[in-house]
């Protein structure tokens, strides 16, 4: 058997165009379109750069040797690839016929500095007085979802809270494909895995999941939500494991309610709408809304609760606690803005307290001002 050490050395010689690249910190994802056409990914910008492959066929050796790497195969007949590189970056690929002008490659990189909290308030993402609120409803147990679109910092954000998870806690991480890195000592990662050729083989994330309740759990985050999956944390989490956190793909807190009505219906049980939404209301306590700007940046836009689901009407009732408000562009191009209270408080105010714990002052004050201004004429 060849060592790992040697077979990632030989692969990495496969990729040399873009080598270099993959081994620079700063770049976040390296984008192949084809042989002859290469892009990057630096501080949220996309730029092209100059390299190549030499050819279709040097293309193709590099991502044969990959799907090797990873106890896969491509061809003709099998024209997809998902995997890991030696050094944990996740590699997509789209062959031909499916992807017609390929091999389409993106290669989305994990490695460099680790964005802790710290850092995100250093750099704008979150504001301290929001991490302060964090603080204390992760404390609690409040179950948190991160929605944000496509390379928006969505796991560099579940990354950074899990700061915020209590030393003493045991944690049970689920993933499609390994990529957080979570802050904490007591951390168990479960991964699954697609079948053989012959389909057989298969760990879903809803069999990791169903398995993890039983391994004495303090709390449980899946790394994004993609599937009927989305029912069995919504169950869980209605059943007393309090503190789950996940991602999925929204671009609003209100879409990420319909995301998982519609995510939980596609699981093998059927369940009505009707009994569905009130489940969903009691589940999920708080959306943290993540977004990429057109200057590059990611950033936290809404820090949201969802307060009660009302059967009549069929509508949720969801609060902004925490609301980005824009302010203009600088010289340089970049987007200014803030991260404020709204002055809405959480409706676990009472219990916070009971606890010891309060809100950020910061927040209070708003929540002054709102009432001082909902008075005058």
């Amino acid at each position: 058997m060849i060592p790992d050490a040697v077979f990632a050395s030989t692969l990495m010689g496969f990729f040399a165009p873009v080598r270099h690249y993959l081994e620079d910190p700063t770049v976040t994802e390296v984008m192949i379109n084809g042989p002859g056409v290469i892009y990057i990914e630096r501080s949220g910008k996309l730029e092209r750069v100059p390299e190549s492959f030499p050819n279709v066929k040097a293309l193709y050796a590099a991502l044969r040797n990959a799907a090797q790497f990873v106890g896969k195969h491509v061809d003709d007949n099998n024209p997809l690839l998902e995997g890991r590189m030696p050094d944990g970056s996740r590699l997509a690929a789209v062959l031909p016929p499916s992807g017609p002008g390929g091999p389409y490659v993106a290669i989305r990189r994990f490695g460099g500095e680790a964005l802790t909290l710290s850092r995100l308030i250093d750099v704008d993402a979150i504001s301290e007085d929001a991490v302060e609120l964090l603080r204390v409803l992760i404390a609690i147990k409040r179950n948190v979802v991160i929605a944000g679109g496509t390379s928006s910092g969505k796991s560099s954000l579940l990354n950074a809270l899990s700061e915020l998870i209590p030393d003493d806690e045991r944690v049970i991480v689920i993933e499609d494909s390994k990529e957080l890195a979570l802050m904490r000592e007591h951390v168990v990662t479960l991964e699954s895995r697609p079948g053989d050729a012959s389909g057989t083989g298969a760990i879903s994330i809803r069999d990791l999941f169903r398995i993890s309740l039983r391994m004495r759990p303090d709390r449980i985050v899946i790394g994004e939500l993609r599937g009927g999956e989305a029912l069995d944390l919504v169950q869980a989490m209605t059943s007393g494991h309090g503190g789950c956190l996940t991602t999925l793909h929204a671009t609003h807190p209100r879409d990420v309610l319909s995301r998982l009505e519609t995510m939980a219906m596609m699981a093998d049980v059927e369940l009505p709408l009707a009994a569905l939404r009130p489940q969903i209301a009691s589940a999920v306590d708080l959306i943290v809304q993540v977004a990429r700007f057109r200057d590059g940046t990611r950033k936290v836009t809404h820090i949201s609760e969802l307060e009660f689901y009302d059967a009549p009407s069929g509508k949720y009732g969801l609060a902004d606690l925490f609301e980005r408000q824009l302010e203009g562009i600088d010289p340089d191009g970049r987007i200014q803005s803030s991260l404020l209270p709204t002055g809405v408080l959480p409706s676990t105010l009472a219990q916070l307290r009971a606890e010891g714990l309060d809100v950020p002052d910061a927040m209070k004050d708003a929540a002054h001002h709102r009432r001082l201004g909902h008075r005058s004429p």
